[in-house]
């Protein structure tokens, strides 16, 4: 038995041997006939999705419709000489000083109808000698200024080009947060750049940056040179105007603020008609009130606007407010902060009777009071 198991053992061996060396030097021999099937294993690294011409999921639809509506916008302006620039004395001692550079600067806009309107930010024109467009599509155009409005840091300029492509307005109202979101602008002009992420939080204010803010917030990634630039839904639809960033570099860190379109249009129209914004004022000096300042106060409530001064005069005088109100309502809409107020009164017509309530003390009172126009060049935040 012993001697049977050796002999099995040497021949396997044997025959592995031989298989080995043919297989080596003869594959040849060893191949199937024609008839034979072998099993194989395609591997697909990119699938291919016929009548497509983007991957699933992509954003590429929106960037390409939104794109060629964002322009880029470079502006000049005249340099301030100093006044003892041509004093011999003053140039003796330092000397001829390049001052009579212009000052230059870059942004973005984008296009809202097709007769040339853009809408960008008024920091980005502001105070600027000259306004030059560049499109999309190569095309460049000098902009004439429609209007601006420093309040909501907003500013129309119109260019004359044939066959523009307007973006078309979304519904801001609409958003929601965790909304997908395209930033398109051009960032430390490098050219037209698009960017992607999500609404971080919505009707953001108390920010001093504008005098009237209620900012989408975003951490699509906006840097400077995006102002003025679109902030578009997953269709393409114009949702907002990039216009400020939070940052401790200067670069994105992921907090965004723009304007919603739903204000962009109404400030736009506006300034198309009329030149500028009309805005309703009673002139109060507002502030927020607090639980503390409502147990100081005794007051039943805690929420609304407290008045620590009124203008002598003014409308909201007149009407019968007094420091020490808090002012819970305008014209029937509730109000639980100054933002709010702020945007309520805006919202009045100059010259209508508007109801403003008030809690004053454990009385509640509703006061006739006729709105004024807000002045024009107020600028401060003080004031409403």
């Amino acid at each position: 038995m012993r001697r049977t198991w050796l002999i099995f053992s040497q021949a396997v061996t044997v025959a592995v041997a031989v298989l080995f060396v043919v297989a080596t030097l003869k594959p040849e021999w060893l191949r199937r006939s024609p008839g034979s099937v072998i099993p194989t294993i395609t591997i697909t690294e990119t699938p291919v999705i016929l009548g497509q011409d983007h991957a699933p999921g992509s954003l590429a639809p929106a960037a390409k419709r939104a794109s060629p509506s964002v322009v880029n916008i470079a502006t000049s302006k005249a340099p301030t000489r100093n006044p003892h620039f041509n004093d011999p004395w003053f140039r003796f001692f330092f000397g001829d000083q390049a001052d009579n550079q212009p000052q230059t600067g870059l942004g973005s806009g984008v296009i809202v109808a097709p007769e040339g309107y853009l809408l960008t930010n008024n920091h980005v024109v502001e105070g600027a000698d000259d306004i030059e467009v560049s499109l999309a599509d190569g095309r460049k155009a000098s902009a004439q200024v429609v209007g601006t409005d420093p309040d909501t840091d907003l500013a129309v300029l119109k260019i004359d080009l044939p066959d523009l492509p307007a973006i078309s307005f979304g519904d801001a109202s609409a958003l929601q947060v965790g909304d997908v979101v395209l930033a398109i602008g051009n960032p430390f002009g490098v050219g037209q750049t698009v960017t992607s992420g999500i609404v971080s939080a919505l009707g953001r204010n108390q920010l001093g940056i504008n005098t009237f803010e209620n900012f989408i917030q975003t951490d699509a990634a906006i840097n400077p040179g995006n102002s003025g630039g679109a902030l578009v839904d997953v269709a393409g639809n114009l949702m907002g105007i990039n216009t400020a960033i939070y940052s401790r570099s200067g670069g994105s860190m992921g907090i965004g603020f723009a304007i919603p379109a739903t204000t962009a249009r109404q400030v736009m129209e506006s300034l198309i008609r009329d030149g500028r914004v009309t805005r309703g004022w009673i002139g109060v000096e507002p502030q927020d009130l607090t639980a503390e300042l409502a147990q100081t106060f005794n007051l039943p409530i805690r929420e609304g606007v407290l008045i620590t001064g009124v203008l002598q005069g003014g409308p909201a005088q007149q009407a019968g407010v007094r420091p020490g109100d808090v002012v819970v309502a305008v014209a029937g809409q509730a109000v639980a902060n100054t933002a709010q107020l702020l945007n309520a009164v805006a919202a009045l017509r100059p010259e209508s009777t508007a109801t403003i309530t008030v809690q004053r003390a454990n009385e509640r009172l509703e006061l006739q009071v006729q709105v004024a126009q807000r002045p024009a060049l107020q600028r401060t935040r003080g004031s409403r």
